[in-house]
């Protein structure tokens, strides 16, 4: 059982750029539980009333807000923070959206599209897509991380050495992350919270979520971390696995056009299939579908396979 968490860093002390100038919202002593309420990606602008038309006027500068940051006493350049995820704490309401020119499928997805989650926050059962879908839940969070040596605001979008925008579905309870320190206390914020997402989040959202996350926050000294790396407690697919899966493979010797490829003709199928509208089959995979490379050794042609569990739809 994990420690009570002595202090809780609120969703107001959240910031949307990397800045190693930000004032810390709080110093922790290493080993040290803390209790962190995260906004999800939109910031509060997509709520349970809203219609696709947010999606439309979305405001980009206020993109996963993270919270913190917390200095880590003792922390140095060269040491590592260990994070261990303790626990996760759901609101029960999420979202998934398509932003015009971000996603892995933009030119056959060039207008915006919103779907509302609610799913049971305290029995996590799978949520309803639609009459023909349920998706397991899986809760994590998509940003976390530390800043970085190098001054001035850095965008909280693209993931680095330190942490940030890793989108590892895997980082999940139990999950241990280590992250290499660049600068004193490391300044360590987590954000941008998901209750479910596939791996490769290829409509460019998950389930995004607001939640609190309890964790611990410990140090290694002198570790030599050159990037984050992570430790699982156990089976990382059993939610999905139970009634196998539906792949499609992409090939040739580009891995992205292998990958689009692969999205693309499992949207189609699910299409066909199942009836879906091509959209809401795009926004379905993101959540609950996995990208993965199959081969990349074989000249001159890689394989990228993109695998739909069976049990979302059956």
């Amino acid at each position: 059982m994990s420690a009570k968490p002595r202090h809780t860093i609120h969703a107001h002390h959240c910031h949307v750029g990397w800045d190693n100038a930000l004032a810390p919202a709080l110093t922790a002593a290493p080993g040290e539980t803390l209790s962190f309420d995260c906004q999800d990606a939109s910031g509060g602008q997509l709520t349970a009333a809203s219609t696709v038309a947010d999606v439309a006027r979305f405001d980009f500068s206020r993109t996963n807000p993270v919270t913190g940051p917390v200095f880590i006493d003792g922390a140095e350049p060269g040491d590592a923070v260990k994070i261990t995820l303790d626990s996760f704490d759901p609101s029960g309401f999420g979202w998934t959206a398509v932003f015009p020119g971000f996603g892995l499928l933009t030119d056959q997805f060039p207008d915006p599209a919103l779907h509302l989650w609610s799913y049971d926050k305290v029995r996590m059962t799978p949520a309803a897509f639609s009459p023909l879908g349920r998706v397991p839940l899986k809760p994590f969070a998509g940003t976390i991380g530390l800043a970085l040596a190098a001054p001035g605001v850095h965008s909280v979008v693209p993931p680095r050495r330190v942490g940030g925008n890793l989108d590892i579905r895997d980082l999940s309870a139990g999950a241990t992350l280590y992250l290499p320190v660049e600068v004193a206390g490391g300044l360590f914020s987590i954000g941008d919270t998901h209750a479910a997402q596939g791996d490769g989040e290829i409509c460019g959202t998950a389930i995004e979520s607001p939640m609190s996350v309890t964790l611990t926050l410990d140090l290694i000294k002198d570790a030599r971390l050159t990037g984050p790396r992570f430790t699982t407690p156990g089976p990382v697919t059993r939610h999905l696995d139970e009634k196998g899966y539906e792949v499609t493979t992409g090939i040739g010797p580009d891995l992205m056009t292998g990958a689009r490829e692969a999205v693309s003709r499992m949207v189609d199928l699910l299409a066909a299939r199942h009836g879906l509208s091509p959209v809401d089959a795009y926004m379905l995979c993101s959540v609950c579908g996995d990208l993965r490379i199959s081969e990349i050794v074989d000249l001159p042609n890689w394989l990228v396979s993109f695998y739909f569990p069976r049990l979302v739809l059956d």
